[in-house]
């Protein structure tokens, strides 16, 4: 899962960009608020998480331009302020969830995984795929009630793959959502790690659609 951070304070802005990543994210930070808007409209993104208090442009503002422009990912809000017209302002502007500093960064990370897997068409917090379940708070994958054993990378083409279970992923779908600004996007890299994990989690569960990319089988 990929990750928009747009917060002006460079500490804070680590902190969550590490805490995110811990959570099985890959993660772009924007300090302002003019570069955030432009990565929200140009790049892939299954989360913001986005400052109000933002130079260049206000967070309300970017987040409207996004709304405007049909850009539908989550947004959660991060703000000092605390008073209840300015959590108006943001629900209208489009956001889907709030969280007033000071917060804690674990609480961030599961309000993010939890608009991630709600977008996605999953309520609840544990998302199966056959055999497979993917603990979506815990970043835990079992198969028949075994934890996998699994690298980061594979870990997060794992968890993708089950959100998005039962429909085509491509490869640049898969790349747009893996991989930050700063890494060399690989189609061969995917390629090697569904090999990978087709030998951890069973043969059959990962189809190759030869042309358009992979499927994973999950429920029915």
């Amino acid at each position: 899962m990929k990750c928009l951070i747009v917060e002006d304070d460079p500490i804070l802005s680590e902190q969550l960009d590490l805490a995110l990543r811990a959570g099985g994210f890959a993660c772009d930070i924007a300090r302002d608020g003019e570069r955030g808007e432009y990565l929200g409209a140009t790049e892939s993104y299954d989360l913001a998480v986005l400052d109000l208090g933002l130079p260049g442009m206000p967070g309300i503002e970017v987040l409207t331009h996004w709304r405007e422009n049909g850009i539908k990912m989550p947004v959660l809000i991060l703000t000092a302020r605390g008073d209840w017209t300015d959590k108006v302002a943001g629900f209208r502007a489009g956001a889907d969830d709030y969280a007033v500093k000071p917060f804690r960064l674990d609480e961030v990370v599961i309000r993010a995984q939890t608009l991630v897997r709600r977008a996605a068409g999953h309520a609840q917090a544990i998302i199966k795929a056959g055999p497979l379940r993917l603990d979506s708070q815990l970043g835990v994958i079992t198969r028949n009630g075994m934890a996998l054993k699994l690298t980061a990378f594979e870990a997060r083409i794992l968890s993708y793959l089950i959100h998005h279970q039962n429909r085509v992923v491509s490869r640049s779908e898969l790349s747009e959502h893996l991989y930050d600004a700063a890494t060399d996007r690989d189609f061969k890299s995917i390629e090697v790690v569904i090999g990978r994990l087709r030998r951890k989690i069973g043969e059959g569960l990962i189809e190759t659609r030869r042309g358009e990319g992979y499927v994973l089988r999950g429920q029915a």
